[in-house]
């Protein structure tokens, strides 16, 4: 009997360890399951699509808005004013997204995600006119993925309702790019 109930122990505290933390796999599984039919066994492929755009946008929100909370460190004025500026569009976008989500019964990551922590430590850990580099090329390179990734959802997303919100949204990113690239080009 012991053997048996440390037996059990051991398999549970082992299943335990498997499960992830990562806010945005477990979002993934979340929506997996509840887009997965039961019925065929054929995961509602459009819905899929759905989550993984809304959660892609939620991931780099978030990031977004830590970064841009990061920038504030910098003594230059150009950086401060392009992290105030991302604080401020992508709580706006972060709230809209979750309202589109909850909708949709879409889980969203709920913190922030590996990647985003990495990015996060790595520009932290850099200072003065090397951190203000970084950041602008970070914001160049981040609103470029961010566009594309928009423009192919608008282009061939299935669902009308976020497709018209990305098709919205698509000219703030193309403002957060110029603003990035003319603070980028300022710290040649």
């Amino acid at each position: 009997m012991l053997l048996l109930l440390a037996f059990t122990l051991s398999f549970q505290s082992c299943d335990k360890k498997e499960k992830s933390t990562d806010t945005e796999e477990v979002a993934e599984e979340q929506n997996e399951a509840k887009f997965d039919n039961d019925s065929t066994g054929v995961e509602n492929d459009a819905k899929e699509d759905d989550s993984e755009f809304l959660m892609a946008v939620a991931e780099v929100d978030m990031k977004e808005i830590e970064l841009g909370k990061l920038a504030q460190k910098s003594a230059n004025a150009d950086v401060k004013a392009l992290g105030t500026m991302m604080v401020t569009a992508h709580t706006a976008t972060s709230t809209e997204v979750e309202l589109l989500a909850t909708a949709k019964n879409i889980s969203l990551p709920k913190g922030l995600t590996e990647d985003g922590k990495e990015a996060y430590n790595k520009l932290n850990e850099k200072k003065a006119a090397d951190f203000d580099k970084a950041y602008a090329d970070k914001m160049v390179e981040g609103h470029e993925k961010t566009i594309k990734k928009f423009e192919e959802y608008v282009k061939e997303g299935t669902d009308a309702e976020i497709k018209a919100w990305a098709q919205k949204t698509l000219p703030v990113l193309n403002t957060h790019l110029q603003h990035s690239k003319e603070v980028q080009a300022k710290l040649k």
